[in-house]
């Protein structure tokens, strides 16, 4: 189920009410009311704030679990399974015909007692393997279990694009600290997914990525004569390689790349890998 404009729609009225219900000092809700009011400047404009809370700021978060909490109270009292990270939210049901009627039931309480809208085009009733929830997504073996959803698969492929580009101008330092600190951040992220396979795959193409920076950072064909000689290359084919036309991308799935430049050397100059960080995170996931 997808809330529409959460955010922006927030009824202040409606969270003041129920903020009331267990807030009994006056000068708090009256600085939080100051605080939904305060305003918001885009593109050099100041704005005003008649409803809505401020995406970004440090209240924003709690203040969104607050209204929202009356909707899992409400969910908790009608039985159902569900799960909610802030206005994210999935409800389990056991069969189509049940979704279908909690798909008309609850956007019908959100809107009417929580004065905010849910997007109906997005909202849908579908079997587990198709849900996305957080970019995770489910699939049945003996039991249910986590797996990466397609869309957040391509999402990590375009960052390590940008991460291993040949034209940001990173030296290697600074490029082995920024890829060690995204793999460690998404590997702990989706370390409850069964993705092993797919890290394989991924760390094979980020290994290929890494030779081709390397090849074009020895510009020169001298560079790469030495460098080659200098990883143990027999020097004729070195000189051979070092002279090569072919594409920076193409050159780095050559045999002489990949026993040259191995993972080892790779590791020891600092980079870490998916699949690697992924099996220390996943000690003690069952």
């Amino acid at each position: 189920m997808d809330m529409e404009k959460f955010f922006d729609t927030v009824s202040h009225s409606k969270l003041t009410e129920i903020l009331s219900k267990t807030i009994k000092d006056g000068r708090v809700i009256s600085l939080i009311h100051r605080y939904l009011n305060a305003g918001v400047v885009v593109d050099h404009s100041f704005i005003c704030t008649e409803q809505g809370v401020p995406q970004g700021g440090p209240l924003s978060p709690l203040l969104s679990n607050v209204m929202l909490n009356e909707l899992d109270k409400e969910l908790e009292e009608r039985g159902h399974r569900f799960v909610r990270y802030a206005n994210d939210f999935v409800i389990f049901c056991k069969s189509r015909r049940a979704g279908e009627r909690i798909k008309n039931s609850v956007p019908d309480f959100i809107e009417r007692k929580l004065y905010l809208r849910v997007n109906k085009d997005k909202t849908k009733v579908v079997y587990l393997n198709q849900i996305k929830f957080l970019g995770y997504s489910f699939y049945k073996a003996k039991e249910i279990r986590f797996r990466i959803h397609p869309d957040s698969a391509l999402k990590l492929k375009d960052k390590v694009r940008v991460l291993t580009s040949r034209s940001n101008g990173w030296g290697n330092e600074k490029r082995t600290d920024k890829t060690k600190s995204f793999i460690k951040g998404w590997v702990n992220y989706y370390k409850f997914a069964d993705i092993t396979g797919l890290l394989k795959r991924i760390d094979s193409w980020y290994r290929r990525r890494l030779r081709m920076i390397i090849w074009k950072q020895w510009k020169r064909v001298r560079t790469r004569f030495a460098k080659l000689k200098q990883l143990g290359v027999n020097k004729y084919k070195a000189w051979e390689f070092a002279n090569t036309r072919k594409s920076f991308w193409r050159t780095s799935l050559s045999p002489i790349l990949s026993t040259s430049i191995t993972d080892i050397r790779l590791e020891e100059e600092g980079f870490i890998f998916f699949s690697d960080y992924y099996k220390q995170a996943r000690k003690g996931v069952t």
